[in-house]
């Protein structure tokens, strides 16, 4: 059985082969779209794939961290030819590639298929595992000392688990399809293949969403403690609001002039009157801590 693969879906030997192997156009215009969802069609006499391998890269808008990126790969598996069009510099789509090549059948084409599935969904594990890392540590963040940055990153990552969980929705949908289909490629002897990977889809969903709650929960930690913060810093400018009430009450009462005022005459006026606001102070002091309001 001929495989052809090919880096480029506008290479024209595609539209070579699709008129040798009589496929669909919609199917060649699916395999040219970069914006493509994880899909799988059958046609009469072949079946149609479109999966997206996982990587990790670095992250430009995050120095040190790296981010899921999402390639693509196009499949035709029919009963004597297999066309795949992939990255050639995906690592994923390379390693998926390589193991169909070793561990399959050239005379199975179905096998070749539910291998490259495989592998693409036992790739998203790692991807899984980096998110875990980067929750933990944001965690640790949020009690040590919350900031702007770690919201950001909160947000972030909430946007990229978004993003994998609709390619992993649509995985586990196109699993279903080459389950259930009796048309597509996969015969009953692979059948079991696909069902375990698509028992593999379910398990890295329900990571996704544990990921998705431990998410929220670092952000009502985040949101709870810039509260305590910020009512601690409250609580402080009260106090030193409360503790200068009899200096600013002595001070303005002297500060009007009005006569007949204690100590008014006295050559040592100034210092008496330092010394009642002192006392007053201290004793106001005393009864905030009496009635165990500081």
């Amino acid at each position: 059985m001929p495989w052809y693969q090919l880096n480029d879906a506008n290479d024209p030997k595609l539209d070579e082969l699709s008129r040798k192997y009589n496929l669909h156009p919609l199917h060649l215009e699916d395999a040219r779209s970069p914006d493509e969802s994880v899909k799988v069609d059958t046609a009469p006499h072949y079946t149609f794939a479109v999966f997206k391998p996982v990587r990790l890269v670095p992250d430009p808008d995050n120095p040190g961290e790296q981010t899921p990126t999402f390639s693509a790969i196009d499949i035709f598996a029919g009963k004597d030819f297999l066309i795949t069009i992939s990255d050639p510099t995906c690592p994923t789509t390379v390693q998926a590639l390589d193991r169909a090549r070793r561990d399959g059948d050239d005379e199975h084409p179905g096998k070749l298929l539910s291998l490259i599935l495989d592998t693409i969904v036992d790739l998203y594990f790692p991807a899984i595992d980096h998110f875990d890392d980067r929750i933990d540590d944001l965690e640790d963040k949020v009690f040590d000392n919350p900031s702007p940055e770690i919201l950001q990153s909160i947000f972030a990552i909430k946007r990229e688990l978004i993003d994998l969980r609709r390619v992993l929705v649509n995985t586990r949908d196109a699993s279903l399809h080459l389950q259930r289909d009796p048309n597509t490629i996969i015969d009953a002897d692979h059948q079991p293949y696909v069902r375990d990977t698509y028992d593999h889809i379910a398990r890295l969903l329900d990571s996704v969403e544990t990921q998705r709650d431990l998410l929220n929960n670092t952000l009502d930690i985040y949101l709870s403690s810039v509260a305590n913060r910020t009512n601690e810093v409250m609580k402080v400018l009260t106090v030193l609001g409360t503790i200068a009430l009899p200096a600013l009450a002595i001070s303005g009462i002297y500060g009007m002039n009005l006569k007949g005022l204690p100590f008014e005459d006295s050559p040592h006026g100034a210092a008496w009157v330092a010394a009642v606001t002192i006392v007053a102070t201290v004793l106001f002091l005393y009864l905030l801590r009496r009635f165990k309001w500081l």
